[in-house]
């Protein structure tokens, strides 16, 4: 009883339970562990303002903020226009038809605001009082040269068309070019739809030619009758209140629509600056004139008529001087200055290049000479060493201090010794070097022959050669997967005929080693601009336009210095002139590179160094450029093209002016009349020139290497599981002791490597990582680096007034026909 009474106890009475005390502010601690790491949604916490919850009255603000913002900058667009001295709004009328006329398109448009006046050749200022605005107008006729100048300067371009007249062939050259250069607004009217009968195929003929146009502008929803007097005037509207949305490559830097020019002592260039501002250090470039120093701007202003007074009253005085070169001005030396090269360096050149022609037994692969004599000599051979041996230790091991009991060692190396007794070691002696082969009678390493290499005869083994090549050639018509291949004539040495050449182990990633091209580099290579780091150096041309020069809007004269007699004897008043302020930099020669694209319509492929006529920006140049593969790679090596095909893409590569940005830029070729037929067999085109191509202008370097690859092909004349006699690649023992070092490939993906020469004919012996199938082509890749060659400036038309009346008597001719 006593255990069972002390066991027991009742629930105390005396002991009381009082809530748990809550601060009013609690510490960071108590804080941290309520939470329980949770993170309270609190209103700012999210990153961007998309993300942030935000009242009304704030949506409302930000939405006020960005109104008054793109208000404001819409004024700035538009403030080069306004007031009396305001900078006129150009317009580029452009007829694509036959039966277009400019002039008349023009003086329909200012009929509908009852503006009668004439139409002058070349450009001309018209003021337009009912939208206080001034309209410069440029009638052209069916000139490419003229239309491109012409739209490069435009603010507005009005494409003219015909109901009665489709658009030929030079018409569309006129559009595509017009539009791969770069175009500002766009508007698109047609002649003649009142003289379509009956009235109802009105609607018709201009859904046509509304699909037509937006075939090439998608944009473009709307195409104005001349016809009609209201569309007329909501065209008008259009252009005197549009903000045209201008073009990027141009409104990086000044320019300039020439209103008058006059020759003298300096020649006198009078337009509106637009763009950048325009300085007197910077280089400007004139049309096809070419690029020219800049002596003076001065202050061109209209002359303003009075109150109470007739006529014109000009200010009379000395020309305001707005801007003059400074010792900063750029000259016009392309070149950088030759280096004086002392008599020691040549000594050392001639003497590289000697030991490179004499003391060299092997192609050049990588960076390196493989079997080189000094190089044989000098080669020790590794130590046999304990596994785990570091470099420290392997100097205190002596040849013979390493036991061969195999206690130390892998097994894996006791294996490796028994194979290599057979084979003998560098180390041993002539019979040893790589590039000892055996002579004719001596036996073959195949392990089930018995007798020797059999040399075949001469003249069957020609016959057997021709053979294999004249089946090869069937085949290549129907494969281009070797597009590089090259076969050589058996009485030519190879050694010779591909001396340039060397091998590399990877395009990609394998190093060049340039000393030894600059035997072979063109005379001003070392003279041309290296550009480090481009993207700081654009960034830095680009912004120090932006800073200074005479204000944009402004009417000025500008005086250029040593303009040629023959530019005043070749001057057209009626054909636009154009001028645009280089950024710095922009004159000196380099190696350019230009993204071409050739269209999957184009009738024939690019053969690489063939003449084009390119259009870079406001300028024009004849070039013969190297086709490559684009894309970065590690060691700036790049596949040499010899054709670029259509549909394909490639970097033009010639020395020629740098371009700071990525401005457009057309190819054109000159051509026969109907040398370029189709798969009918019909001619593509009856033009003498065409636009084959465009692209964009990349960074340049002088640092990128184009290598031309060339591959030998050899066939597989008898097959040992890894071991297979190769014939048809070379046609003697030296080209295969010379190119020995070369890796071998397969179509089908398999590598090896030359182990020795067979005979005098070109055969040897190769080993490849698995067996090889018969049919199989074994080759070998060489390189050699192609250098661009120079552009030169173009100084005449694109097509010439001659060949296009040529052309339309041809056309006309067929019409009768």
């Amino acid at each position: 009883m006593p255990g069972a009474v002390s066991g027991h106890s009742h629930r105390p009475t005396t002991k009381t339970s009082n809530k748990p005390f809550k601060a009013r502010h609690a510490t960071k601690g108590s804080l941290r562990n309520a939470a329980k790491g949770k993170v309270a949604e609190e209103r700012g916490v999210r990153k961007t303002p998309h993300q942030q919850v935000m009242s009304k009255f704030d949506r409302r603000n930000r939405n006020k903020q960005l109104q008054l913002q793109k208000h404001k900058e819409h004024l700035q667009e538009t403030s080069i226009f306004a007031g009396k001295d305001g900078a006129p709004r150009n317009v580029a009328v452009i007829p694509l038809c036959s039966d277009g006329d400019a002039t008349e398109a023009i003086k329909s448009l200012n009929a509908s605001i009852d503006i009668e006046t004439e139409v002058p050749e070349g450009a001309f200022r018209l003021p337009v009082d009912r939208f206080k605005q001034k309209l410069q107008y440029f009638p052209l006729k069916r000139d490419l040269t003229a239309c491109l100048d012409a739209a490069r300067v435009a603010d507005y371009v009005v494409l003219v068309l015909s109901a009665e007249e489709e658009v030929d062939e030079i018409g569309e050259l006129i559009l595509r070019s017009v539009e791969s250069q770069g175009l500002s607004t766009l508007f698109t009217v047609v002649q003649g739809l009142n003289k379509i009968e009956p009235q109802k195929q009105r609607l018709s003929v201009l859904a046509s030619l509304k699909s037509y146009i937006t075939h090439f502008h998608p944009e473009q929803d709307k195409v104005f009758s001349l016809d009609n007097r209201q569309e007329c005037s909501n065209l008008m509207r259009s252009l005197c209140s549009t903000t045209p949305k201008g073009i990027r490559w141009r409104d990086e830097r000044s320019w300039m629509l020439v209103e008058e020019v006059k020759f003298g002592e300096s020649t006198v260039l009078t337009g509106v600056i637009r763009g950048k501002g325009l300085k007197a250090d910077r280089l400007v470039q004139v049309g096809d004139w070419g690029t020219f120093q800049v002596e003076k701007i001065t202050a061109a202003p209209l002359a303003r008529r009075k109150r109470g007074e007739e006529g014109m009253n000009v200010e009379e005085g000395a020309e305001e001087i707005l801007d003059q070169p400074t010792e900063d001005h750029d000259d016009l030396v392309d070149l950088a200055p030759e280096e004086v090269r002392m008599e020691d360096d040549d000594d050392e050149m001639n003497d590289g290049m000697t030991t490179m022609t004499t003391s060299k037994k092997g192609v050049l692969l990588d960076d390196h000479h493989y079997f080189d004599e000094e190089e044989l000599e000098a080669y020790t051979a590794p130590k046999k060493l304990p596994k785990g041996t570091s470099k420290y230790q392997a100097a205190w091991y002596l040849d013979d201090d390493v036991s061969d009991s195999g206690s130390d060692m892998e097994e894996d190396d006791e294996m490796e010794d028994d194979e290599e007794e057979e084979v003998a070691r560098p180390e041993d002696g002539e019979e040893g070097l790589a590039g000892y082969a055996p002579t004719e009678a001596g036996q073959t390493e195949y392990p089930q022959t018995e007798g020797g290499f059999i040399q075949p005869d001469a003249d069957e083994d020609a016959m057997q050669l021709e053979a294999f090549r004249k089946q090869k050639r069937d085949e290549a018509r129907e494969d281009l997967e070797f597009p590089d291949e090259i076969e050589l004539h058996p009485h030519v040495l190879a050694r010779e005929r591909l001396a340039k050449y060397r091998g590399l182990k990877s395009l990609r990633s394998s190093p060049w080693q340039e000393d030894e091209d600059r035997a072979y580099q063109p005379e001003d290579w070392e003279r041309l601009l290296k550009i480090q780091d481009y993207q700081a150096s654009k960034i830095r041309a680009s912004r120090e336009a932006l800073v200074g020069g005479v204000a944009p809007g402004t009417r000025v004269h500008v005086y250029l210095k040593d303009v040629p007699a023959t530019i005043q004897q070749s001057y057209n008043p009626s054909q636009p002139i154009t001028l645009f302020s280089l950024l710095r930099h922009e004159y000196k020669k380099t190696a350019v590179n230009f993204l071409i694209n050739l269209s999957a319509d184009a009738a024939a492929p690019i053969k690489a160094k063939e003449e084009l006529i390119m259009q870079c920006g406001p300028r024009r140049f004849v070039i013969n450029p190297l086709f490559s593969q684009g894309g970065n790679t590690p060691n700036d090596v790049h596949k040499y093209c010899r054709y670029l095909h259509p549909g394909q893409s490639a970097v033009a590569t010639f020395m020629g002016p740098i371009t700071w940005g990525a401005v457009p830029t057309l190819f054109f070729k000159r051509k026969v009349p109907g040398s370029v037929l189709d798969e009918d067999g019909e001619p593509v085109s009856n033009l003498p020139l065409s636009l084959v191509a465009t692209g964009t202008a990349l960074p340049p370097s002088t640092s990128r290497v184009v290598a031309k690859r060339a591959i030998l092909t050899g066939h597989p004349y008898h097959i040992h599981k890894k071991i297979v006699t190769i014939r048809y690649m070379f046609f003697n023992r030296e080209d295969v002791e010379w190119f020995k070092a070369l890796p071998l490939w397969t179509k089908r993906g398999r590598s090896g490597f030359i182990k020795e020469a067979l005979g005098t004919h070109g055969y040897f012996k190769a080993t490849f990582d698995g067996r090889i199938n018969p049919q199989d082509s074994v080759g070998v890749s060489l390189y050699k680096r192609v250098w661009p060659r120079s552009a030169k400036q173009l100084d005449a038309p694109l097509l010439d007034a001659a060949e296009l009346q040529q052309h339309e008597v041809d056309e006309d001719a067929m019409d009768a026909e």
